[in-house]
C-alpha cells in the first residue's frame, strides 16, 4: 500500500512539473506573441512612411515623366528596397509561425515576402529600369497620321484611341495598328527579357519557383489555375456565339476578302487597338439597328459635361449608398483631364492610395465620352476601397484578392449603364424599354464584358510561360499569337514574326500590372452585382420585371451596407471569407454572368443558327509563326498545354 502511495505521489510530482513548465511556456509564448504584436504595430507605420515616399515618386514621375523624375523615382525605390530588407530580416527572427493569433499569423506571413527588395541593390535597380523603360516606350510612342504622313505625333491615348473608335476605313486601320506595334511592341523587346529575368530572380529569393507562381499566390489557392479554366469553359460558348455574330457583321461590311466566313476575325477591325472591347462596333452591328439608340457620348457633350462633372456624378453614386465621398485632397491632386502645358505623362487612367490615409488620386486624361464616364465610376470604385479599409493596417490595404479590387467599380458601372440610371440622371429620355431594345443593350454591353474575358485570361497566360520558362525569347509573338488566336478567335492585320513584339504594346505588360485580376473581376462583379441586387429589392429570379440586367442599385443604402462591410475587410481574410460576407458564395462562379447575359445568349444562338454561321474558327491563314515554331510547340508540350487553358 506504501509503495502505491509513494509511486502516486511521485507522478503527481513529475506531472505537476510538467504542469508548471506548460503554464512557463505558455507565458513565454504569450510574452512573445505581444512582443510580435508590437512589432507589427511599429513595422507598419515605417511601411505606411516607405509606401508614401515611393509612391509619390512613382506619381511624380508617371504625372511629368522627365529624366529628373524617373531618376528620382528611381533612386527612391531603391532606398525603400534596402529599407524593406532589413526590417524584412528583423520579421523574420520572430517565431510567428507559432504563434496562435491567426491574424498576427496572416500579418507577419504578409511581411515575410520581400518583394522585389530581395534582390541585391544592382539587379533590383537594373529591374526598376528595365521596366520603367518599358513604360517609357509605351507613354511617349509616337506614329504618323494615315491621312497626314506629315504628322507624326499621334499617342495612343486619345489620338490612336480615336482612331480606332471612329475610323471605318480597313486600310486606316490596319496601318495605324501596324505603326502603333512597331513604336511602342517591339522596342521593349530587350528590357522586357531582362525584366523577366530579374523578376525570376526575385521570385526564387521569395520563395517561388517563378513570377508565375508568385502572382498565383495572392489567390490563396494551389488550384488557382484550374479555377481561371473552369471559369472558361464556361462562359467560351457565350463568347463563341458572339464572335460569330460580330464575324459576320463585319464580313458582310468590309467582304469576305477581308474578314472571312470560318476563320479568325482581323484584330485591327474591331474598333480597339487590342481588341480587348468591341463596344465602338457597336453602331453598326446591333441586332435591331431601327431601335433608337443608347448615345451618351452625344448626351454628355449636349449637357455641357466637362471632366469635373463626370467626376462629381460619379462621387454622387457611391454617396447615394452611403459610402464615402471623396476628400478635399482628391479635388486639390488628381489630374482628371490631360494638361495642356506639354509635359508627357502616363494617361492611361489610373487610381493612387498614398498609405497616409488622407492622400488619393486619380490620375485620367478624361475626354467627354460614354467609355470615360464608366471609366470614371471605375476609377473612383478604387477610391472607394481605399477610403473603406484606410483604417486597417497597411499590409491589409489591397483586396481580398487581385480582381476584388477592379470589380468593385465595375460593379458601380453595371448600375450606371442601365437605361434606367441613365434616364434618373438625365443622360437618356423616355425610350422604349421592349424586348429588342433590351437586346440590343445587352449586346453592348455584351461587346464590353463578354469579349473582354479571353483576352484579360491568356494576357496572363503567355506571362506564366515566359516566366515559367516554357516560352522562350525566340518564341515571344508566336506564342502570343497562337494564344490570341486559339482563345479570342483573332487574327494579326499583317504578318508577324520575332521582330515584332506585340505584348508590349499593351500598357499592363509593359508597366509589370498582373492582368489576370481583371479576368476574375470580370467574372466576380456580376456574383456581387447579383447579391446587390438582390439586396436593393431591384432583381427576383424568374420575376420578368425585375431581371439582373435592367438593376440599378442607386440610392439603395442595404446594398451600400452590404458592399461597404465588404470593402473594410481589405485583404484581413481570405478572399472566400470576404465573397462570402457579400455573396454567401465561397467559390468564383461565372453564374451570374451568364444569367445577366441569358436573353442575349439565346438570341444570338437563334440569329446564327438562322443565318448558318460558323460556330468557332478554323486556323488562320496569317502565318506568325514559323515552320520550326509549329513543330516545337508540339514537341514541347505547349499545344498540350493550350488545351487544357483552352478547354479543347
Amino acid at each position: 500500500m506504501m509503495k502505491i502511495v509513494v509511486e502516486l505521489a511521485l507522478v503527481g510530482a513529475i506531472a505537476s512539473v510538467f504542469i508548471v513548465a506548460a503554464q512557463g511556456r505558455a507565458a513565454e509564448r504569450a510574452a512573445e506573441e505581444a512582443a510580435g504584436r508590437e512589432y507589427m504595430r511599429k513595422l507598419d507605420e515605417l511601411m505606411a512612411k516607405a509606401q508614401n515616399r515611393r509612391t509619390l515618386a512613382s506619381w511624380n514621375y508617371e504625372s511629368n515623366i522627365t529624366n529628373y523624375n524617373e531618376e528620382q523615382m528611381l533612386q527612391i525605390s531603391l532606398e525603400v528596397a534596402e529599407e524593406q530588407k532589413e526590417y524584412w530580416k528583423e520579421t523574420m527572427s520572430y517565431l510567428w509561425h507559432e504563434y496562435e493569433d491567426p491574424d498576427l499569423k496572416r500579418m507577419f506571413k504578409k511581411y515575410s515576402e520581400l518583394g522585389t527588395a530581395a534582390l541585391p541593390e544592382d539587379l533590383n535597380q537594373r529591374l526598376l529600369t528595365a521596366i520603367s523603360n518599358m513604360q517609357s516606350i509605351y507613354a511617349t510612342a509616337t506614329i504618323c497620321d494615315y491621312k497626314d504622313r506629315n504628322k507624326c505625333d499621334l499617342h495612343v491615348e486619345p489620338d490612336v484611341t480615336d482612331i480606332f473608335a471612329n475610323s471605318e476605313d480597313p486600310e486606316e486601320l490596319k496601318y495605324t495598328w501596324l505603326e502603333w506595334h512597331k513604336a511602342a511592341g517591339a522596342p521593349s523587346r530587350g528590357n522586357f527579357t531582362e525584366y523577366i529575368q530579374l523578376d525570376n530572380e526575385a521570385a526564387k529569393l521569395n520563395g517561388y519557383d517563378s513570377v508565375a507562381e508568385w502572382w498565383l499566390s495572392a489567390y490563396e489557392s494551389d488550384d488557382s489555375e484550374d479555377q481561371f479554366a473552369s471559369l472558361w469553359s464556361q462562359v467560351k460558348p457565350l463568347y463563341q456565339q458572339i464572335h460569330a455574330y460580330v464575324r459576320r457583321q463585319l464580313r458582310e461590311k468590309y467582304g469576305e476578302n477581308v474578314v472571312s466566313a470560318r476563320g479568325p476575325i482581323p484584330a485591327h477591325l474591331l474598333g480597339n487597338i487590342w481588341a480587348q472591347t468591341w463596344g465602338n462596333i457597336e453602331k453598326f452591328t446591333r441586332p435591331y439597328p431601327n431601335k433608337p439608340e443608347v448615345d451618351v457620348t452625344s448626351a454628355l457633350i449636349a449637357q455641357n459635361y466637362t471632366a469635373l462633372k463626370m467626376f462629381q456624378t460619379a462621387e454622387e453614386f457611391f454617396k447615394s449608398l452611403n459610402l464615402s465621398g471623396m476628400p478635399d485632397l482628391f479635388w486639390e491632386r488628381s489630374i482628371i483631364e490631360k494638361p495642356n502645358d506639354g509635359r508627357e505623362l502616363v494617361c492611361h487612367a489610373s487610381a493612387w492610395d498614398f498609405y497616409d490615409g488622407e492622400d488619393f488620386r486619380i490620375k485620367q486624361c478624361t475626354t467627354i465620352t460614354a467609355a470615360f464616364f464608366k471609366t470614371t465610376h471605375h476609377e473612383m470604385g478604387h477610391i472607394q476601397y481605399y477610403l473603406q479599409y484606410k483604417d486597417k493596417p497597411v499590409v491589409y490595404r489591397g483586396g481580398a484578392n487581385p480582381g476584388f479590387h477592379e470589380a468593385v467599380g465595375d460593379v458601380i458601372a453595371l448600375s450606371v449603364s442601365t437605361p434606367k440610371h441613365l434616364k434618373i440622371v438625365g443622360l437618356l429620355e423616355d425610350g422604349p424599354e421592349d424586348t429588342e431594345s433590351n437586346i440590343n443593350q445587352l449586346y453592348k454591353m455584351g461587346l464590353d464584358k463578354i469579349v473582354f474575358l479571353p483576352f484579360a485570361y491568356l494576357l496572363d497566360i503567355f506571362r506564366y510561360g515566359v516566366f515559367r520558362g516554357t516560352t522562350t525569347t525566340r518564341d515571344y509573338n508566336c506564342h502570343f499569337w497562337r494564344l490570341r488566336e486559339t482563345l479570342q478567335g483573332l487574327e494579326p492585320p499583317a504578318p508577324r514574326s520575332e521582330d515584332d513584339f506585340d505584348p508590349t504594346a499593351k500598357y499592363h505588360v509593359a508597366a509589370d500590372v498582373e492582368y489576370m485580376r481583371y479576368y476574375v473581376s470580370y467574372i466576380v462583379q456580376f456574383q456581387f452585382h447579383r447579391a446587390l441586387c438582390q439586396l436593393a429589392g431591384e432583381y427576383s429570379p424568374g420575376d420578368s420585371d425585375k431581371i439582373l440586367s435592367a438593376c440599378d442599385i442607386y440610392r439603395s443604402q442595404e446594398a451600400g451596407e452590404a458592399l461597404g462591410k465588404m470593402l473594410q475587410m481589405g485583404s484581413s481574410k481570405p478572399w472566400p471569407d470576404a465573397m462570402e460576407a457579400l455573396t454567401g458564395q465561397r467559390n468564383m462562379d461565372a453564374s451570374g454572368l451568364l444569367e445577366y447575359f441569358e436573353p442575349l445568349h439565346e438570341w444570338l444562338k437563334r440569329e446564327n443558327e438562322r443565318t448558318g454561321e460558323y460556330i468557332g474558327w478554323e486556323a488562320s491563314n496569317i502565318e506568325y509563326c514559323s515552320d520550326e515554331q509549329r513543330m516545337a510547340m508540339d514537341e514541347f508540350g505547349f499545344n498540350e498545354r493550350l488545351k487544357k487553358y483552352a478547354a479543347l
